[in-house]
């Protein structure tokens, strides 16, 4: 057993009551890190730090001791848990065994005895983690049967056990953080955290302190330390959604991350390591935005790896039936109603429509057809009927009629009708216009984030 591979492990002491004191004394010339929490601190504590192994100490009397191992077990498969206890009952073992901890000290336990378990627990929990996925394992995404997406999906089978970064890239609403998260069941990083942070939901000024964490004191309101989502990641994967929506001082830092794996946290002076594997996402058009100066050449080399596109839903119509069907399927388990299906026709129908909002909108409208259907069935009837519900769209002028399709009272099935167009043509230049070019202050004005906002330029020929 290779002792030095075990170096700098954070190990989570969780102590009874009227545990053994002398357990944080027999780990403290070991090279580990060691954090102390009672019992009901022990899943927050995990939740804010990446641990590698619990010591987990317990009495005869801790009735509250099996509830928590079978919860570790159960959001944090495959990490070791080492438990110390004075209840040597053959029964309690078994249930102890049963809710899969890694071993079992009776008290007293000797130094030696304990750092040696604890020791055991990591190397072989590393060697499991270490270990390939099964292959073909289930990856959370519906592929569909249309060519470009079983290729994508035999990509990610390839990428995944690597350690590349990879980018993400597709229309909102095609699912990229699925694939984000395929990657990463798919890894030997599978039992490690998995961080999101969303580039669109926070202020540019927030966005550093989220990724880096920041020191006490770092700014006013700065009371306590705090970890950054990269450092939560560490030995696991984040996830940087809409990545292109970072500003340019921000992508500096993030480029020294993928280059050296190094960060200090705002208002520190220590230099920090990770090891992270960085996923990213964007349905932005980076390459345009490097010409324009908007995003950095360098970064984009780095984050562009391995590129993973997602076709629309419009490129791949004979996915359609699959991914109803298996939203169908999912709502009625969720509701937990009789069971629903969706006829042929009104499969051959939902095959039919563009679907602008890509997989996203058809589960939406789906979701709608299940809660409304009054039988096991939802036919074409069904699905024209609420195809054709009308929907208002506010215009400076009044409002305009469509159907749920996007198109203009009695118009055909387009994305969005010719008026519908025109309004929100207008209203985002008008936008603009009134911010002098500044387009986060051009979405506040419309009500609308900064996403939502780069997707309607772009739509209309106005980047």
């Amino acid at each position: 057993m290779e002792w030095g591979m075990l170096e700098r492990r954070i190990v989570l002491l969780v102590g009874s009551p009227s545990g053994d004191s002398s357990v944080r004394e027999a780990l403290a010339s070991e090279p580990f890190e060691l954090v102390a929490a009672p019992e009901s601190a022990a899943l927050a504590t995990l939740e804010e730090r990446a641990i590698d192994a619990v010591v987990l100490e317990t009495t005869a009397e801790a009735a509250t001791t099996t509830a928590l191992l079978a919860t570790l077990q159960d959001r944090w498969p495959g990490l070791p848990v080492v438990i110390v206890t004075d209840d040597a009952s053959p029964e309690r073992i078994a249930e102890i065994v049963a809710l899969g901890a890694s071993d079992l000290l009776l008290r007293p336990v000797a130094a030696p005895q304990l750092a040696f378990a604890v020791r055991k627990a990591l190397a072989t929990a590393q060697k499991t983690a270490a270990a390939p996925p099964p292959p073909r394992a289930e990856t959370g995404i519906v592929f569909g049967r249309s060519p470009t997406m079983q290729s994508l999906r035999e990509l990610i089978d390839q990428v995944a056990p690597s350690t590349s970064t990879a980018l993400v890239r597709g229309e909102s609403g095609t699912g990229k953080e699925l694939v984000a998260r395929a990657l990463h069941r798919l890894s030997p990083r599978v039992n490690r955290p998995f961080i999101k942070i969303d580039c669109t939901s926070l202020p540019e000024t927030l966005i550093e302190s989220e990724l880096f964490g920041y020191e006490k004191g770092a700014f006013t309101g700065a009371t306590a330390q705090k970890l950054g989502r990269v450092q939560l990641a560490d030995t696991g994967t984040l996830f940087l959604d809409e990545v292109g929506e970072l500003a340019l001082p921000l992508q500096a830092k993030l480029l020294r991350l993928l280059q050296d794996r190094e960060f200090e946290r705002l208002g520190g002076k220590q230099t920090l390591r990770v090891d992270v594997r960085v996923i990213a996402a964007t349905h932005r058009d980076l390459e345009g935005m490097v010409q324009k100066g908007e995003f950095r050449q360098d970064l984009f080399y780095r984050l562009n790896v391995v590129p993973l596109w997602i076709a629309p839903l419009r490129a791949r119509r004979a996915d359609v039936p699959e991914l109803a069907a298996y939203f169908c399927e999912e709502v009625v388990k969720a509701s937990g109603r009789a069971p629903v299906a969706l006829s042929a026709e009104a499969l051959k129908l939902l095959s039919s429509q563009r679907w602008p909002g890509n997989a996203r909108q058809l589960q939406n409208f789906v979701e709608r057809l299940v809660v409304l259907c009054r039988s096991g069935t939802i036919s074409d009837a069904d699905v024209k009927a609420e195809l054709e519900r009308p929907v208002r769209f506010a215009t400076e002028t009044g409002t305009v009629g469509a159907d749920a399709s996007g198109a203009p009272d009695g118009g055909p099935a387009l994305a969005l009708g010719e008026v519908v167009r025109s309004a929100e043509r207008q209203a985002l230049v008008r936008a603009l216009e009134q911010a002098a070019g500044n387009r986060s202050a051009a979405a506040r004005l419309l009500g609308v984030s900064r996403t939502t906002l780069y997707t309607k330029l772009e739509e209309y020929g106005l980047l």
